[in-house]
């Protein structure tokens, strides 16, 4: 399976930014050796990794993913469901799919829970045994979520040392001040996992949603808009119905203001430009305690990047392979 996450790397692991990418190798290489997030480490050890690290993803360029073997049968690496089905007595967990800019993701994990869920199944993963150097703390395929909790914890530590290097008053500050990472770093990054699990559990159950409203046809417009701006846009104007449906309101009712801050703080640059209102009602709510406005902005992004969306499909009906365009035009007018 690591083998499967090598080939993924050697394909996409050079499409990152330069200090993304020496982050991220940094943090791959801690989780290889098994260190924690307060160990030094040791920088010759760390440049001789990468650099073998590099060269065997110079090998692997071409090769094509390899066949699973459990229990004497061969399983596809795409079909996690015979995957799961067949690790389940072992306590083990696996995903493998398509994400961003069609780079494939590869994960296996020790099993924490498994629950059937109205609408969906529910997978929970642990300590993570196979992984690719992207390692996103939820997926959700079909009517599936996958939860990474350690990849949720990884991703936190990445956020705290990004965010400690000015220490800016921002919304992920506030969701950190509200841990005492200063004298306890681990206690706290554990406790704000089981935190923000929920979250992300939340994005995730609104993907489900969203991916039932706009049908089949998303993805193969995805699959056409791969690698342009388009993409990028697509994918932003999902993630925002996905949450104006579920995560946002429920975060309300469920009274989680730290939530709230790591949410906002979270939001990519696409996702603030398109939806400067969120921001706005974030305010707000900070200035008043009252969380109307933003559950008013939820209620109004609800049916707009509905709408949006359905925009988009059409385009792409009309304009086929062709619709990068007209739809990266569209968002130059579909803010809210």
């Amino acid at each position: 399976m690591q083998h499967n996450c090598h080939i993924s790397d050697a394909r996409h692991g050079s499409e990152y930014g330069l200090c993304t990418y020496l982050m991220k190798m940094r943090e791959f290489f801690r989780w290889e050796r098994g260190l924690g997030f307060s160990d030094t480490l040791p920088q010759g050890d760390v440049g001789d990794w990468l650099s073998d690290r590099e060269n065997l993803w110079a090998e692997l360029g071409e090769s094509e993913f390899a066949p699973l073997q459990i229990d004497g049968r061969e399983y596809d690496p795409f079909d996690a469901e015979s995957v799961n089905q067949a690790l389940y007595g072992y306590g083990l967990v696996y995903s493998g799919g398509v994400g961003n800019s069609g780079r494939p993701h590869f994960f296996l994990g020790e099993l924490q829970h498994w629950e059937h869920r109205e609408g969906f199944s529910l997978l929970v993963s642990g300590r993570e045994l196979a992984r690719d150097l992207t390692a996103p703390p939820a997926m959700s395929r079909d009517d599936v979520i996958f939860i990474r909790r350690e990849s949720l914890r990884r991703m936190l530590w990445e956020k705290l040392e990004s965010w400690r290097w000015n220490r800016p008053d921002n919304a992920m500050g506030r969701a950190f001040s509200c841990y005492d990472f200063e004298r306890d770093l681990e206690g706290s990054l554990e406790m704000m996992t089981d935190s923000e699990l929920d979250l992300v559990l939340l994005h995730e159950q609104g993907e489900c949603g969203a991916g039932a409203l706009l049908g089949a046809q998303w993805n193969e417009m995805l699959r056409d808009l791969s690698h342009t701006p388009a993409e990028l846009a697509a994918r932003a104007v999902r993630d925002h119905l996905a949450d104006c449906m579920v995560t946002l309101p429920s975060l309300i009712d469920m009274q989680r203001p730290h939530s709230i801050h790591f949410f906002i703080g979270n939001l990519s640059a696409m996702r603030r430009e398109l939806f400067p209102q969120l921001r706005s009602a974030y305010d707000q709510w900070l200035a008043s305690g009252d969380p109307q406005a933003i559950r008013e902005t939820a209620d109004r992004g609800k049916h707009h990047w509905e709408s949006v969306a359905a925009e988009m499909l059409a385009l792409h009906s009309e304009h086929g392979g062709a619709a990068a365009a007209p739809i990266r035009a569209l968002m130059q007018e579909c803010a809210l």
